[in-house]
């Protein structure tokens, strides 16, 4: 394991091994050896020279590769450039676009634009019903551009929102010292705000927010504190700072790399920014193996993604 890239181009150079990105996804995929995807059976044995599994049970499609059951299935691409595509991702600060991906791997823009979003669905957390505790921010913000700079196709597609016209809401919850949880969210009403508190944050709790009339009335189950921003940003501990911090990295990569991006996506945008987010007391060696780590269980197909057939694909 002392072998395993901690920097870049340790991770270039490493994985332009096939055998070394096998390896790797096999250690966390299965630590106590290969299983079938198609049956759970142990009872598999390893073709070297094809690089793929083929399971004992007789069932149909018995041989299988490390993609199979990943967001890298029936990808052509190989492993190096997925891998190094990951570690891109997970670890640029302000998220990485489709074009400097497909000029570092060596791909076309499209096929980049696709293996990033599949990687930003492995990124995304699975809380399983777990809440937020303690001192939380809650907080929104909009995002998006003024229409009039789009071009007409662009401008009807858009949605708009209570309170931010030409852009999408979206919210944001902080513990303090834990997590950040991030949705969009179809306006700022308190109906919608109020329901998205509850999901997320345990009765009782001390709760932080502004002073957006939204919010009121959530005394009767959390110690709610408000700041009113036209008079202070910070009263005690009471503030929502952590969360302004949140999204200014958000924009910033929002802004900077991705340009544009369509309300329908913005939730993958949001995954990717609240993955890099929660990890970032760790180094880039231990993001990336987290990231490997939950592709599998997870499928996108382009059809998905592009709205062409009924799936998450919208937000």
């Amino acid at each position: 394991m002392n072998t395993e890239p901690k920097s870049l181009q340790e991770a270039i150079v490493y994985f332009a091994n096939p055998d070394n990105c096998i390896d790797y996804l096999v250690a966390r995929r299965w630590p106590n050896g290969a299983v079938c995807p198609g049956c759970g059976s142990t009872k598999v044995s390893f073709n070297p020279s094809r690089r793929t599994w083929k399971c004992g049970s007789h069932h149909s499609k018995r041989e299988f590769s490390i993609k199979v059951g990943t967001v890298m299935e029936d990808s052509p691409i190989g492993l190096d450039k997925w891998l190094t595509a990951t570690w891109l991702l997970t670890n640029c600060k302000n998220g990485i676009s489709s074009y400097e991906i497909a000029r570092d791997v060596r791909v076309s823009q499209k096929a980049a634009w696709f293996m990033l979003h599949r990687i930003r669905l492995a990124m995304q957390d699975d809380f399983f019903g777990s809440k937020l505790g303690g001192e939380v921010e809650a907080d929104e913000t909009f995002i998006g551009g003024k229409s009039r700079n789009m071009h007409l196709s662009k401008r009807q597609r858009r949605i708009t929102g209570t309170g931010g016209k030409d852009k999408t809401a979206v919210m944001g919850m902080l513990e303090r010292g834990g997590k950040v949880r991030a949705t969009v969210i179809p306006g700022r009403r308190k109906a919608i705000l109020q329901a998205e508190v509850r999901k997320h944050i345990e009765a009782g709790a001390a709760l932080y927010t502004d002073a957006l009339p939204s919010y009121s009335g959530l005394a009767n189950d959390y110690a709610h504190a408000v700041v009113d921003h036209a008079v202070e940003y910070v009263n005690g501990r009471v503030h929502t700072n952590g969360l302004e911090n949140f999204w200014s990295l958000l924009k910033r990569g929002i802004a900077g790399t991705y340009v544009s991006v369509e309300p329908f996506h913005l939730f993958r945008y949001l995954d990717e920014q609240s993955f890099r987010f929660n990890n970032r007391a760790t180094n880039d060696a231990s993001r990336f193996s987290r990231t490997v780590s939950q592709i599998v269980g997870k499928r996108l197909t382009f059809a998905e993604l592009t709205g062409k057939v009924g799936s998450g694909a919208a937000c």
